[in-house]
């Protein structure tokens, strides 16, 4: 089997060493630019699998590239991880409103990244036993396709979006605390943010129009998708 291709676009060397050299030890096939202009050259001849993208770049911000990714037919589907050194909670909306699929706060972990790149490419490959289409009134989510529709509208989500809409409606009816959806959906520890849940939730809603008030807030608990017709 042929590697996993990561891009990562990181301008500060030490940095960007270090992450090529943890995915390669990984197992991945991972390629390093210091520049949002030089990842748009590659993405345009080569195919990747994952992009971790640094918010504070020359030039292009990692920001602005993201959006230029996610407007690109050919390149939206890519999922994004966006590295910053900005905690502040602005700056983790901002990048998950564009369609980045998560996020990692410098200093961090190369173990913790490796870990939630292997979490989102896992995303994509869907148990043999689910059904392959699920429908909730016009809404249909075909799994094996990767895509969504309401009624003969198809709807664009990220993978992220994608596979928390699918535990959602896999679940309907029950109760989904946000910390067993960042277990579940992310795959990653609860104590992570739980307001990326929130912020994802939120866009989720949006795309989905009327139909995004069959997710129901449980106050203080967590989510649940609206059981029956």
């Amino acid at each position: 089997m042929s590697k996993e291709k990561i891009l990562v676009v990181e301008d500060e060397k030490h940095i960007s060493k270090l992450v090529v050299y943890n995915l390669e030890k990984a197992g991945f096939e991972a390629q390093a630019v210091a520049t949002g202009e030089e990842a748009l050259k590659l993405l345009e001849c080569f195919p990747f699998s994952l992009i971790v993208l640094d918010i504070m770049l020359g030039g292009m911000d990692g920001f602005e590239v993201c959006r230029t990714i996610k407007q690109d037919p050919k390149l939206k589907n890519i999922p994004i991880i966006m590295l910053t050194a900005k905690g502040e909670e602005v700056d983790r909306i901002v990048g998950l409103e564009l369609g980045a699929d998560d996020y990692v706060v410098k200093p961090f972990s190369p173990r913790e990244l490796t870990l939630r790149i292997k979490a989102i490419l896992k995303r994509g490959k869907a148990p043999e036993s689910r059904k392959n289409v699920i429908t909730v009134r016009n809404l249909s989510i075909d799994i094996e396709k990767h895509r969504v529709a309401i009624g003969r509208n198809e709807i664009e989500l990220t993978p992220m979006e994608f596979k928390l809409l699918l535990t959602l409606l896999e679940r309907r009816g029950r109760l989904q605390t946000r910390d067993r959806l960042l277990s579940d959906v992310w795959d990653m520890a609860a104590d992570v943010d739980t307001r990326t849940i929130d912020t994802h939730i939120k866009r989720l809603r949006k795309k989905l129009g009327p139909l995004g008030k069959l997710i129901e807030t449980v106050r203080g608990l967590g989510y649940r998708f609206k059981e029956g017709d």
